[in-house]
């Protein structure tokens, strides 16, 4: 008979979370876009964002599912970080519906009378309805079945299994057993993933009297801390702004933890005495549903003071790459009302624009046959700077320039565009499958001996080097261009003649014409922001701390042709 309860505890416990996931994939499948649309209308303010979350939290019932969606907000740049924050206040306090639906419903009515016709008829309205969102919906009507009969097979499983684990044993130690009840709480959610479900057996183990209330409220507690698992799982590998997100939500909740354990006492009187108010001071799971919508209150109420200081600081962490190399280094609004300095500003940021494409490129060359998610990164980087040049170039007062400098503004827009066509032509060198092994050991030779050459280029297009010199750049670049040409030629004989397969040929050339591109387009970016510094007179006095370096070195096998060279001049694309 024991041994039938333990079972028949795991199988009701399989039953909740079974029902909890068919309710949250319906409802969120049904609501579709009108979740998303919900999200990021109803966010305009922090007020605003705590209501949706509680209300978006109570109709899907699940806070995990509800706080993954905004983290993937935040990182579309749909929600801001103070938008998100609030909308994860909302879901932790969203997410004490489902224990005033265990309370209220969950030990006041016969649940097989409402689970079952609950079951057949949501499984019926999915089998039968050829709409994906009717479809939708009867599989959330289904889960509400499973749900209230998980929670019917989970309080007759109570009857017999406090034989077997004897809790209330362990209540009533003092701060120990308060402690070792928390931590069942932390451990229920963390091994079932769903509070829901660990609120759900704490709260009918209690109205079942398998564990008192001061202990129960502990389990209450562990169980909104081992929600933060969601939060923490949701960093591994993240973005940036997802780690914010998730961050908040971690911190949110462990300071709640934290603060209701040491009131503990304080906030069990409260609860009783509204409890005696409602005259359900009987009603343990009510109660308890009570605890657990005070402990989230508080620490909406705790935090929301701290909340702008709490954005401010998480946006100081979790830097990404594109992040710290987006933001713009010398382009000061205080800066642009003075157009000589506004003039020596644009000068600079281009400066570090050019090393940031050029490491980008670089690292494409010497990465070319691996994929690298960083290329990507830098390309959206770089055409977020592009749009800060425009737009500081463009309110600079015209009225104090010197003609000169008139005519140099629109080179530096167009030194931006240039930057950025060096990462996006850098992408394509990098393909996302293997560069299949060219058996033609000239070719093999010629090919290492162009990517050098590049390398070269790419060096000699840093404007502040002691050796630049336009003219030997134009000399590079011209050498580079007859080398390209023969390669290309050779590509070509070896898929005429059969010495490689056509369709390593199509992706060998693609790959050469794109770091012709990328070659063209530096050589093009270095050239105006030459012209650009004469036109202003300005003097590159940036340190080379001060550029982003976001690419790996380049590899020795990129530069070992230079040591061993085949004669030929380098290519330039």
């Amino acid at each position: 008979m024991n041994l039938q309860s333990a079972l028949t505890f795991l199988g009701g416990i399989g039953l909740f979370l079974l029902g909890m996931r068919l309710m949250t994939e319906g409802l969120t499948s049904a609501a579709g876009n009108t979740l998303r649309a919900i999200l990021s209308i109803a966010t305009h303010s922090r007020a605003r964002a705590i209501v949706s979350g509680i209300a978006i939290t109570a109709l899907v019932q699940s806070s995990s599912a509800v706080i993954f969606t905004t983290v993937g907000f935040v990182n579309a740049s749909l929600l801001t970080l103070g938008q998100a924050v609030g909308v994860i206040y909302g879901s932790n306090l969203g997410t004490t519906f489902t224990s005033w639906i265990v309370a209220l419903l969950g030990f006041n009515l016969d649940l097989q009378a409402l689970a079952l016709p609950a079951i057949g008829i949501g499984m019926a309205v999915s089998v039968v309805s050829g709409s994906r969102r009717y479809g939708a919906v009867g599989r959330a009507i289904a889960g509400f079945g499973l749900f209230f009969l998980g929670i019917d097979v989970l309080r007759g499983s109570f009857d017999g299994l406090g034989d077997i684990i004897a809790l209330e044993a362990w209540a009533g130690q003092g701060i120990a057993s308060l402690l070792l009840f928390l931590a069942i709480g932390i451990v229920l959610t963390v091994l079932m993933q769903s509070s829901s479900a660990a609120l759900a057996v704490t709260l009918t183990a209690t109205a079942g009297g398998l564990i008192p209330l001061t202990a129960a409220a502990a389990m209450v507690i562990g169980a909104n801390v081992g929600t933060t698992t969601t939060g923490l799982f949701a960093v591994i590998g993240a973005t940036a702004p997802a780690k914010r997100a998730a961050s908040a939500h971690v911190i949110f909740n462990l300071v709640t933890g934290l603060l209701s354990f040491l009131l503990l006492p304080v906030l069990l009187n409260v609860v009783q005495y509204i409890a005696r108010s409602m005259g359900s001071e009987d009603n343990l799971a009510t109660t308890l549903a009570l605890f657990h919508t005070l402990v989230n209150l508080l620490g909406l109420l705790i935090m929301w003071p701290f909340t702008d200081w709490l954005v401010a600081q998480l946006e100081r962490r979790f830097h990404s790459l594109e992040e710290d190399s987006s933001r713009p280094q010398f382009l000061d609004r205080n800066v642009q009302a003075t157009p000589s300095l506004a003039v020596d500003a644009l000068a600079q940021e281009l400066h570090r624009m050019n090393a940031f494409a050029g490491q980008l490129a670089l690292q494409a060359i010497s990465d070319e046959s691996r994929h690298d998610d960083h290329l990507e990164l830098g390309h959206r980087a770089l055409e977020t700077l592009s749009y800060a040049i425009s737009e500081f170039a463009s309110g600079i007062p015209r009225s104090q320039l010197g003609s000169e400098q008139l005519n140099a503004l629109p080179d530096a827009q167009r030194v931006a565009q240039y930057l950025v066509n060096v990462a996006e032509h850098a992408r394509e060198i990098v393909p996302d499958t293997p560069v299949i092994d060219l058996h033609d050991a000239q070719i093999r030779q010629n090919r290492a001996s162009l990517r050098a050459s590049a390398v070269a280029l790419i060096e000699q297009c840093k404007v502040d080097r002691p050796e630049w010199d336009v003219h030997a750049l134009n000399e590079m670049r011209a050498s580079f261009e007859s080398q390209y040409q023969g390669l290309k030629a050779s590509y070509l004989r070896a898929g005429t003649t059969g010495t490689l397969d056509p369709r390593a040929m199509a992706g060998a050339l693609e790959r050469l014409s794109a770091l012709h591109r990328v070659i063209d387009q530096a050589v093009k970016a270095a050239v105006y922001i030459d012209r650009y510094i004469v036109q202003t007179r300005v003097n590159l006095s940036m340190s080379a701390e001060a550029l982003t370096a976001p690419a790996e070195a380049v590899s020795s096998e990129v530069e070992a042709p230079q040591t061993n060279p085949t004669g030929e001049s380098n290519e330039t694309t």
